[in-house]
């Protein structure tokens, strides 16, 4: 079993940055792909950036590409999704996820742990 957690959602304009981070429960932190993904009001879920056990691997959704960074720290049983030049349509609630799975990571149904989610908001 693993509990996510995320935190460093807020209010920013845009063009501004936020870190996001995850932290999760268990010891076996090090051996989940962990993702985010997004929900904005009235559109779907959608895969927005993911990483392998190991950090070498990372994905990214073609609109956040170049924008955010994904991270994570095995140590600290924590990911980080750095965001930069951040815009109106990146505002969504922003939810962690983890799956013991090292394929598909881009897909939702792929994980097994959701977090409960952090709101961001972007105001132009």
């Amino acid at each position: 079993q693993v509990q996510l957690v995320e935190s460093g959602g807020g209010l920013v304009q845009a063009g501004g940055s936020l870190r996001l981070s995850c932290a999760a429960s268990g010891r076996t932190f090090s051996s989940y792909s962990m993702g985010w993904f997004r929900q904005a009001p009235g559109k779907e879920r959608e895969f927005v950036s993911a990483i392998g056990w190991s950090g070498t691997s990372t994905y990214y959704a073609d609109s956040v590409k170049g924008r955010f960074t994904i991270s994570r720290d095995n140590a600290k049983n924590t990911v980080y999704l750095q965001m930069n030049s951040l815009k109106p349509e990146d505002t969504a609630v922003y939810f962690c996820a983890a799956t013991a799975s090292p394929w598909n990571i881009v897909t939702a149904t792929s994980y097994n742990y959701w977090g409960q989610g952090t709101q961001v908001t972007v105001s132009s």
